[in-house]
């Protein structure tokens, strides 16, 4: 069921711990470890799903080894929603995805090579929100009405919701190159 809550400010301190345990299992092969999706934007309501992206070299079988070995189980799911207008090659969009292990707090682990535009994308997406607080709230209001309609069906969720954040994946792309942004 989907459940929009009201912004926990324990979601940056969970995701520490997280990044702290995941960078214990995964060592070198993590070039980085963020914090993403809505519960790392300040003051925005969410899934109380931590979303964190693992940045790699390239996605390899030692990275699930790794994962699974340490109790993270593996999602099909292998590759990411692409933007409207976006290059479709598949190769640029695929991930790996992880949820946690049994009995810990509700994670998405996506893990994601370095340079692909799907790696870019919830940085990029993170810091536009971070800094236009009237589009957070947008959002959040957004996915809030989607929720309440669909709370039971999760595709109908994203099949709403993706459309809706392309919109702001336009205006962060345009937002990033006023601002020479780099990731964070």
């Amino acid at each position: 069921m989907i459940v929009i809550h009201e912004y926990n400010p324990n979601w940056p301190v969970e995701f520490e711990s997280i990044r702290t345990n995941l960078s214990l299992i995964l060592g070198t092969l993590a070039l980085r470890i963020d914090h993403i999706g809505s519960t790392s934007v300040p003051g925005l309501g969410a899934k109380d799903v931590i979303d964190i992206q693992i940045t790699v070299r390239e996605l390899s079988p030692g990275i699930i080894a790794k994962m699974v070995e340490a109790g993270y189980v593996q999602s099909e799911h292998t590759r990411d929603h692409v933007p409207l207008g976006e290059e479709d090659d598949p190769r640029l969009w695929e991930k790996f995805l992880f949820t946690e292990p049994k009995g810990q707090r509700r994670e998405h682990i996506h893990v994601r090579a370095e340079g692909k535009p799907n790696q870019k994308y919830p940085l990029l997406f993170r810091d536009y929100l971070r800094s236009h607080p009237k589009s957070s709230m947008s959002i959040e209001l957004i996915k809030r009405e989607i929720a309440k309609r669909h709370s039971d069906d999760v595709e109908a969720y994203y099949d709403i919701k993706d459309p809706v954040y392309d919109l702001i994946w336009d205006a962060a792309l345009d937002w990033a190159k006023y601002t020479n942004w780099r990731p964070g």
